[in-house]
């Protein structure tokens, strides 16, 4: 039987009264009439990621998912431009600037570094970031409440304590974790910070391998042979996005692979306690979709997700020297074979 990790979160009660006070007909009809933009009218969203890899992708398409969903579709209604940086944050700049000029009516900037470059370029027109892991830390927003200025967003931030508990239970004896990571994503070395806070007193060390690009991955990776029982990722896009290459060095040196990006599973993780990156987008979208109807992205108060999922892979998993207990395999909400 399958399990799913949750975090409760606040609701908004008073629309929830407003809801249950309606008949099933009439909550539907209301929802039509307030998911259909004006006739006539083409809105214009504008879209930016770091790099290219898979959870970013699920990320854009579950945000046209949903704008469909809410009455917003491409080629009638919606005109959408998408920009990737290509793992560059000085293409990230490039193009920042360039829909700070184009005046789009929404600007959705996916992962850290987009994020930042987008709130540097403009302080007017709407920003919905999406799969940042620190929105505050990163300085994108000044707390988790409506920031009052032109941005807000979803984070994918993990609770950490569920992180380590199934790193513990892939590796029951584990005594050190090993860590690849870019130096220059903020959410990367928040977490680096938070894993050795957590993990010290514990008497588990942390061995950091910083990779600067994709393309130093691999060298990180190895440099963990013989310092580390597994090596754990986060959801640092240079990593995520050099994925294949660091399962080639997992199974070489029989390191376990842990991920954060349910994802990368497929792509040679052993197991990913995550988030569901199609439902970022979708809950992405949703706010995009508010904006578009009149609401000011500073009044919406930016959000985590509060569902994650256990996904395992057992071929990876005898792959990279392990088998994974029976108890993993119950709580898993899918296992790959």
């Amino acid at each position: 039987m399958s399990k799913t990790y949750t975090t409760k979160f606040s609701l908004l009660a008073v629309a929830a009264m407003a809801l249950a006070a309606c008949s099933p007909a009439e909550q539907k009809s209301a929802a039509a009439t307030d998911a259909a933009p004006a006739a006539g009218t083409v809105k214009y969203v504008a879209i930016t990621a770091i790099v290219d890899h898979p959870a970013l992708e699920s990320v854009r398409k579950g945000v046209i998912e949903e704008l469909k969903t809410q009455g917003f579709e491409e080629g009638k209604n919606l005109k959408v431009d998408f920009q990737s940086a290509q793992g560059s944050t000085a293409t990230a700049g490039q193009i920042a600037k360039k829909f700070a000029g184009d005046k789009p009516d929404v600007i959705v900037a996916i992962a850290t570094p987009s994020a930042q470059s987008m709130v540097a370029a403009t302080k007017t027109i709407p920003i919905v970031y999406a799969a940042v892991t620190d929105p505050v830390a990163a300085k994108l927003v000044p707390s988790w409440e409506a920031s009052k200025t032109n941005v807000t967003g979803v984070s994918d931030e993990l609770p950490l304590e569920p992180q380590i508990e199934l790193i513990k239970k892939i590796v029951p004896n584990v005594k050190s974790v090993g860590y690849v990571y870019s130096p220059g994503e903020v959410n990367s070395t928040v977490v680096l910070d938070q894993l050795k806070a957590a993990l010290i007193p514990q008497n588990i060390t942390v061995e950091a391998a910083p990779a600067q690009r994709s393309a130093d991955v691999p060298t990180a990776a190895r440099s963990l042979k013989g310092k580390a029982d597994l090596i754990y990722t986060s959801l640092d896009n240079n990593v995520v996005s050099a994925f294949e290459s660091l399962y080639k060095v997992a199974v070489e040196n029989k390191l376990p692979l842990l991920a954060s990006d349910t994802g990368s599973v497929k792509r040679g993780a052993v197991a990913a306690l995550g988030v569901n990156y199609i439902d970022l987008g979708k809950k992405t979208g949703e706010t995009v979709a508010r904006i578009l109807k009149g609401e000011k992205a500073g009044d919406i108060p930016s959000v985590r997700m509060d569902k994650l999922d256990l996904i395992v892979n057992k071929k990876h998993a005898q792959e990279q020297g392990l088998t994974l207990s029976d108890e993993v395999l119950k709580e898993a909400a899918e296992v790959q074979e």
